[in-house]
């Protein structure tokens, strides 16, 4: 593991502004030092906000949520949300929920759109990217939807399923440049921002 408690002193520059545990296994493969913090923001949609300025918005905010933390550093904020049929769904939050959802995605298309924001406050300039990804669910019978949230709880995941897990077995197709993405931080946009910003990861340590 490469990320450092945010309880200690660290010199490292790079922040990840969240808590969850899947983008800081997804970080920790780029093999730079980091500190995770986590935001504290409200994620409601403004009204009449698209999908796209929703998640560009909450990637940035929840970077400039822990800014004041850290002066002198890169923060990564992520944000995701499914979009199907012109809805916005976020986390189901309860297996109710969960399963309607896998319900309606049962022989459809969903699209998942995962914003990224790289925020330098050093210079204070940000890069921002929304980054597409769309997965083609299997028809799925109820029995089966009634199993994958029992054994897998996706309660905290975005469209209900988690990619990394048991959720590959929903989907007959994935769609799009990083798969990363639909596990909530596209890898590939990130390296291109770290670069920017003087982090390449595969540069001289």
């Amino acid at each position: 593991m490469t990320s450092t408690s945010t309880q200690e002193a660290s010199s490292t520059e790079l922040v990840l502004a969240s808590s969850s545990r899947w983008r800081r296994q997804l970080l920790d493969r780029l093999q730079l030092p980091y500190q995770s913090y986590s935001p504290d923001i409200d994620e409601t949609p403004h009204p009449g906000e698209t999908p796209q300025a929703l998640v560009h918005r909450l990637a940035l905010s929840k970077a400039n949520a822990v800014a004041a933390h850290f002066p002198q550093h890169c923060i990564i904020g992520s944000d995701q949300v499914a979009v199907f049929e012109g809805d916005i769904l976020g986390k189901p939050h309860t297996e109710e929920k969960a399963r309607a959802n896998l319900t309606r995605f049962s022989g459809q298309r969903v699209t998942f759109l995962t914003g990224l924001a790289l925020l330098d406050t050093r210079s204070q300039r940000h890069q921002v990217h929304v980054e597409p990804f769309e997965v083609v669910f299997r028809t799925l019978t109820p029995q089966e939807i009634d199993n994958y949230v029992a054994k897998e709880q996706p309660l905290d995941s975005a469209g209900s399923f988690r990619m990394e897990g048991l959720g590959i077995a929903l989907f007959e197709k994935l769609e799009g440049r990083d798969p990363n993405a639909l596990i909530g931080l596209p890898l590939i946009a990130l390296c291109d921002m770290l670069r920017q910003a003087g982090l390449d990861p595969l540069g001289a340590r």
